[in-house]
Order: C-alpha cells, then structure tokens, then sequence
C-alpha cells in the first residue's frame, strides 16, 4: 500500500489533471464495437445483491457482474442531470451550465459537441430511450443534439408536472405513460422500464439487421421515487413483512434486473455480444427511505458508505461500473483505480475512432482504453471535484463551501472540514483533517481554483422557474391538432 502510494505521488506532478488520451492501449483503439449502455437512476452501490444486500435478488446483473470488468472506484455527481450533463459532454457539469436539476439549471449549454454527436460523426447511429433530463425546450432535446431515435419523458421524472413532464404522467404515474417518440408525443402501455427496454431492444434489432454500428443509450427513471412497481414485483417483500415504499423501490430494481437479463438474452441470439460493449452503471448514490420490516426499523444497506444522493461523501457518488464486450474484456477483473464519468466520452471517441472538431469544448477526463487492455497501465493520480448545486438563485458564493468534495485516489476532502483516507477508512468514519493540515490546504486550493474557472461557465444561473413548460404546450397543441397516437415498440 504505502509503495503504491509512493508510485502515485511521483508521477502527480507531471500528470495530475492533464487529460490522457492515449496511453497504448492500441488493441482497442478504432476496435468500433457497438455500445449499449445502461444507466439507472438513484440506484446506489448497495442495491444489489452482487454488492452484498441481502434483501434484493438481482440474478441478471449479478451474472453480468460475474463476466465483466469492474471499475470498482467509479464516482459520478450526486444528483441526476449533472451526471448525465458530465457524460454528453465530457466536461464537469458546472461547465456546461448544468449545477441542478430544476430552476432551469439542468439545460446542458448549446455550444457542447455532445457525444453522440461525436459518435455519429464517425457513422454510429444513436438511440436514447428513458431519461434525458438535460433540457426540454426545442433546441436541448436530444433529438437536436445528436440522437437519431429518441423515447423520453420530460423533465427529470416521469409524473414531475411542475417541472414540465406531460401533464396526463401525473395520474398513473410509470404506467401506461405519455411520451415523446422523435418528433411526436405518444401513448404508451405498460410499466415504464418495459417499455424503455423494450424500445431499445427493438431498435438494437433493426440496426443489427441493417450491420449499422449503433449506440444505445438506455437511460432509465426508475428506481427514482415515486417508488411504484407492478405488483407482481411488490409482493415478494410484501409477504416478508416490507413497508410499501420498500417493496416497490425493491421491485422496481428486481425489474430493471429481468429487463437487463432479457437485453443480454436478445444480445446472444442476435449474435451481437462478440462487437458489442455492454455497460451497466447508475447516475448517483441511492435514494432510500428507512426500511420497516414487521414494524421493526433497519437500515438501508449501502455497501458500507457513508451518504447517499445528494451528498458530498462517497455514498453521493460511488457507484457501480461494469463493463462486458465478449471476447474483450476481462471476467470478474477490478479495476481499483479512481476514475469518473468524464472518462466516458474520451474513451468512447478512442475505441469508435472519431475525430473530434478543433473548435469544441475540451475533453477533461482520460480514456479507460489503455485500463481495459492492460489494468497494470500506469494511472496518475488526480484530482475530481464534487459539489451539490442545490444552492437558491442569490446563494451561490455563500454555499460555495457547502456540500463539495474534493477525491483524489487517496483522500476524501468534504465540506471544508473532513478529511478522510479513504484507502485505509473507506467509510469515511475518522476525519484527519487536523492530523494533515498540509493535505487540506492543497487540496482546499484545488477545490478553489476549480471554482474560479468554473463560475463563467454556470450560465444558468439566476434563472427563474419555468412555468410556461415546452412539452405541456406542445402536448396541447398537437392534441388539438392531430391527437396523440397509441405508440408501442417493434416485437422481439
């Protein structure tokens, strides 16, 4: 451990924060594999039975975490659209005008190369099906930014009227929903994670009919409250004493885990899984209420970390990342190094062999490449910065300090006064922060000048609620207009 840490500390000065794009990992590079890429919302690192919960059956991602490569120190932001913020364009959320995820500060900067625009610039198509979460109005759907197919709700949860889903969303929530298919809204039937799944499998079907090299972005609502599943999933917990809102955030998960397994099964009989690069991921920490079994009160199982969405601590942001292309990828292999979001968009530019514009928004992460193709490839340390966001319209300076985090691949620096080791304690139960002064006045300077280059990025701020909602208008006028047409996805 302490020659490791050695190792690390000496290549900080050379590496530290500078992109690396290309560290020989030449036997990917251009490998062009389809990407089907799963991600969940507010399902942390315990929510599954792979990672130790007790309560969950999660067979399918548990095979799946069985034969993949895991980055098993993976951080995200704490909250939804900052994540998906990072992964579109590569940058910190803040820089690209996404610090909340209301207030019209999750619209992502029109100015982003987004990934699938990148991805599409070297013949990919690209499909999203769930989630986007980055703005509603015409010119931030994805259907602008890049997505060749596109099956989203609005805002940033299905039935979230006040913050501009389609108003019918709030009667039945997650069930036979209203939604916007390409350029027409639509009724859909049927449980909402079926039909995203579903979606996207019958659109992988026909580009993998047509040889197009495809990226699917499955980008899921659930298990976001409110925690509503189909019974069938409900009742298992139900029989064995839960509460409600446990049996249905639990069944919601054991439903992304059926749907999972049916993807990987589709996966198979098309002969797909040999040029396809299957992720499963979620967006951050989990979102759990207290569990009440038989009238007793337990405590959520979270891996062992401490907070949960919304936090600064790694249960905020530490989350899984399994990674499977057959025949590519390592079998039960962890990656323990620190690694982000960020390093998704570089890397996906890497493997799919895109040639990026030179007038775009830079790149902060590093491609996964040289990782995956040989885990013992040097990996500098570096540093990643976390914040909350949720500050009111005329609060930014005053939270400025409320709510961070600074990681590096040791340390943990929260809310400017925790220091935690998280090598040595990763529950973060005993804060150093008077033990090494030297570590918090580095990294305090860090997390300072991180801010100061990101407070002319933050064009969102001071922005009012939106309360003229782009998708309820247009829900109106095309009702009037045309009506909303029964929608349903291709058969299996």
């Amino acid at each position: 451990m302490l020659i490791n840490r050695i190792l690390k500390t000496a290549l900080i000065l050379a590496c530290t924060n500078i992109p690396c794009l290309g560290l020989a990992a030449e036997s990917l590079i251009g490998a062009r594999p389809n990407i089907v890429f799963v991600i969940t919302d507010d399902q942390g690192m315990g929510d599954l039975s792979c990672m130790g919960n007790q309560i969950l059956q999660t067979p399918n991602i548990d095979t799946f975490y069985q034969q993949s490569t895991r980055f098993t120190d993976y951080q995200v932001s704490p909250t939804c659209a900052p994540t998906r913020a990072a992964i579109m364009s590569g940058r910190p959320p803040f820089k690209v005008g996404v610090t909340h995820t209301i207030l019209q500060r999750e619209r992502m900067a029109l100015d982003v190369f987004t990934l699938p625009q990148a991805l599409k610039s070297a013949g990919y198509t690209t499909g999203l099906f769930g989630k986007w979460h980055l703005g509603d109005e015409e010119a931030y759907l994805p259907q602008n930014r890049g997505f060749d197919e596109v099956l989203m709700h609005g805002a940033g949860g299905i039935g979230q009227r006040k913050y501009g889903d389609f108003q019918p969303n709030g009667r039945n929530p997650y069930f036979d929903n209203v939604l916007l298919h390409n350029n027409t809204i639509v009724q859909t039937k049927g449980f909402c994670t079926d039909v995203f799944f579903h979606a996207g499998l019958a659109w992988i079907k026909q580009q993998e009919a047509t040889g197009t090299p495809y990226f699917a972005y499955i980008s899921l609502n659930a298990p976001h409250a409110p925690f509503i599943a189909p019974e069938s999933y409900k009742q298992r917990f139900l029989d064995e004493g839960y509460d409600q809102k446990t049996a249905a955030r639990y069944g919601m998960i054991e439903n992304i885990d059926d749907n999972f397994g049916l993807l990987m099964q589709k996966l198979s009989e098309w002969g797909a899984l040999e040029n396809t690069l299957i992720i499963f991921t979620t967006d951050n920490g989990m979102d759990m209420r207290p569990i009440t079994k038989n009238g007793q009160r337990l405590k959520p199982f979270n891996a062992g970390m401490k907070g949960s969405k919304n936090s600064a601590y790694e249960g905020g942001t530490h989350v899984p990342a399994f990674w499977y292309w057959k025949g590519h990828t390592s079998e039960a292999l962890d990656i323990d190094v620190l690694t982000t979001h960020l390093d998704l968009y570089p890397t996906f530019v890497e493997l799919t062999g895109v040639k990026l514009p030179k007038e775009m928004q830079p790149l902060d992460g590093r491609s996964l490449l040289p990782l995956l193709n040989n885990p013992e490839s040097p990996w500098p340390d570096r540093e990643l910065f976390i914040h909350r966001g949720r500050w009111k319209a005329d609060q930014r300076s005053a939270d400025q300090y409320k709510n961070f985090a600074v990681r590096s691949e040791r340390w943990r620096f929260v809310n400017d006064t925790e220091l935690y080791d998280i090598d040595e304690d990763p529950e973060e139960t005993v804060n150093l922060a008077t033990a090494h002064p030297e570590v918090v006045s580095h990294l305090r300077k860090a997390f300072e000048q991180w801010w100061n280059s990101a407070l002319p990025l933050m064009i969102n701020e001071g922005l009012p609620e939106a309360h003229a909602h782009p998708l309820q208008i247009r829900y109106t006028q095309q009702l009037k207009a045309l009506g909303i047409p029964t929608w349903a996805p291709d058969e299996l």
